[in-house]
């Protein structure tokens, strides 16, 4: 081997620990998902948790700088100087606005602070119509949503049966990143097929081509914030199967986001139509 190719693999390697330290990486910890656990139970006593107050203190941090103009985007609690569109998501939701006479009632759920409704205000504001947008989250963030965030466009609500109550009527419900991380993932989505409305959009959701759903542990890197917790790889097949006969794929997409894994997987999107012809 020639000095020039070894100083060449010398200098790549210490650029390479300099971007691991940079990024908090250690050798013996591993983020993103890994395991293959055989119970929800399992995968949690395996996990260190997360500290929800924290979490949600640097979601609120982050989204009333993007809030007041000091910021354009939030994302897991981290800004950017420039919004980066989730152009799936924000079609969609603009289709599901035209097929409804310029109205869009969302019901977000999981949806944070609202960081999606503030991803795609500039062209919910556009609309012709009435624009709800309706969170349904943990209590801690609903508590923090109504107190610095709540207008007459942006709710929060503890539950979904809370939302509908008010007489609410979402045309849309949005599920971005958040199945996952559900223990009973598939009941969740089987009530959602069952609520009045005729669109659902999934975004930001794992699957591979394996059989079955493979049970992980997410571990998160500290300088988002630390924490680790039980996350899903859902079976594509074993997922399309389960969409309720009343409800039809209308597209698929893919989500640029990647992170180590124990197998091969990716991040996609559907968005599903509630079939006329079925009551």
């Amino acid at each position: 081997m020639r000095l020039t190719e070894i100083t060449g693999q010398i200098l790549t390697s210490a650029v390479f620990r300099f971007v691991q330290r940079l990024i908090g990486y250690h050798p013996t910890v591993v983020y993103g998902l890994s395991g293959d656990y055989g119970s929800w139970d399992e995968a949690k006593a395996a996990s260190m948790g997360y500290d929800h107050g924290i979490i949600v203190e640097k979601t609120k941090a982050a989204l009333l700088k993007v809030k007041k103009g000091d910021a354009a985007y939030e994302r897991d609690s981290a800004l950017f100087d420039e919004i980066q569109y989730d152009w799936p998501v924000l079609a969609g939701l603009m289709w599901v606005a035209a097929q409804c006479g310029g109205r869009l009632n969302v019901l977000d759920f999981g949806g944070s602070l609202g960081s999606t409704y503030f991803h795609n205000r500039v062209f919910l504001s556009s609309l012709s119509g009435e624009v709800r947008w309706n969170v349904v989250e943990q209590s801690g963030h609903v508590t923090v949503g109504k107190a610095y965030f709540e207008d007459a466009t942006l709710r929060f609500y503890g539950s979904i049966a809370e939302c509908l109550a008010t007489g609410t009527h979402p045309n849309v419900v949005l599920l971005s990143s958040v199945l996952q991380y559900l223990e009973h993932s598939h009941t969740v989505l089987k009530q959602i097929f069952e609520l009045p409305c005729g669109h659902i959009i999934i975004d930001r959701t794992p699957f591979w081509d394996g059989p079955t759903d493979r049970l992980c542990v997410q571990r998160v890197p500290p300088h988002i914030y630390p924490a680790s917790y039980p996350s899903w790889i859902f079976s594509r097949s074993q997922f399309y199967s389960r969409i309720h006969k009343k409800w039809e794929m209308m597209i698929t997409f893919d989500n640029p986001d990647r992170i180590a894994g124990p197998v091969d997987f990716s991040y996609q999107g559907m968005i599903l139509v509630r079939k006329k012809d079925l009551p």
